[in-house]
């Protein structure tokens, strides 16, 4: 008997996206609502991160910014850094990554792996020149032609990524039925993307389709969709998300409403998708989907809440997955 066919893909890119929704059953019995998780964890670089990172090199080489032996300059909390420098491995491009070093040991190795010249600099606020972001724009600046900075939190081309990709796969994969889409964010990319797709779809099929955006503690967010001023109180263990400030792409999202997750319900979550589902996550999957169920309550049952699993949890063994460590925070997995 032959085998199935399958289709073929072109390389690293060919597999970007198109991520599967997945129902997570415990939740989902518990709330009486309908929650669901698109697995972005499944991209080829191991986050949702990957679609933004395409969208961004491909947007370079359309406008001839970049081309055979160029140069990828970007600071990043790690996964942005990693879809660009599987892409530059994939198409010939140096990459340069500027990290914050308080960001996980395995993001770093991973990033040497992939062949990039990481940069591990000590956390500065935004408004810092030393700050990882701004050193990352210098240096792209100061090097010859041929190089780009990614520039991913105000670039965007990582909104409409989600615009054009995630939204879209969302709307299709739910047929249409969709109360509300739950999301972390960090350079507003994904949520920005997602909420005006979804908003829009919504409109023209006559429902209303409830934006809420999940923010750590430490995040000034939250009170931003609450009192519209940027005010952070706390802070988190969580990685690559939360912001001080309302980035290009999260500027004129359509938010509805905002939840803040503490670090501990973000980590019992992580566990319970670990023991329950069989989900290995990341801290922001769980900031994400504990927010998902205070949606899914507040709505009521007969609803359906999709949020997203945006990284995978093999990034932050030595923190998030090391009882020693989550001890040392005064947090538990239970």
């Amino acid at each position: 008997m032959q085998p199935p066919a399958r289709s073929v893909r072109a390389g690293f890119v060919g597999v970007i996206g198109n991520t599967p929704l997945i129902r997570l059953a415990r939740l989902s019995a518990e709330t009486g609502c309908e929650i669901l998780a698109k697995a972005e964890f499944l991209n080829p670089g191991g986050s949702v991160k990957d679609r933004a990172a395409l969208y961004i090199i491909e947007d370079a080489e359309r406008r001839a910014l970049l081309s055979a032996g160029g140069t990828v300059v970007e600071g990043t909390a790690g996964n942005t850094g990693i879809g660009l420098a599987h892409i530059c491995a994939a198409r010939g491009y140096r990459c340069t990554i500027v990290i914050p070093d308080s960001q996980s040991p395995e993001k770093m190795e991973l990033l040497r792996v992939l062949g990039a010249d990481v940069r591990p600099v000590p956390p500065k606020p935004y408004a810092d020149p030393d700050n990882y972001q701004k050193i990352a724009a210098r240096l792209a600046s100061e090097s010859p032609a041929n190089t780009i900075w990614a520039n991913q939190f105000d670039n965007v081309v990582n909104r409409q990524a989600h615009y054009e990709t995630t939204g879209p796969e969302i709307w299709r994969d739910c047929a249409g039925r969709i109360d509300a889409f739950v999301c972390a964010t960090g350079t507003g990319g994904t949520l920005g993307g997602v909420a005006r797709f979804l908003k829009e779809r919504g409109v023209q099929a006559g429902t209303q389709i409830r934006i809420v955006l999940a923010d750590p503690q430490g995040s000034a967010l939250y009170s931003w969709i609450k009192t519209g001023e940027l005010k952070s109180e706390g802070s988190s263990i969580s990685e690559g998300i939360g912001t001080s400030r309302v980035t290009a792409n999260l500027e004129g999202t359509p938010i509805d409403d905002a939840v803040q997750i503490d670090d501990q319900a973000a980590v019992s979550m992580v566990y319970r998708l670990l023991r329950e589902e069989g989900l290995c996550v990341g801290s922001s999957s769980g900031i994400n989907v504990a927010a998902a169920v205070r949606v899914a309550r507040e709505l009521g049952p007969g609803h359906t809440v999709v949020t997203l699993l945006c990284d995978r949890g093999a990034l932050y063994f030595q923190r998030l997955f090391n009882p020693d460590w989550l001890r040392a925070k005064g947090l538990s997995p239970e």
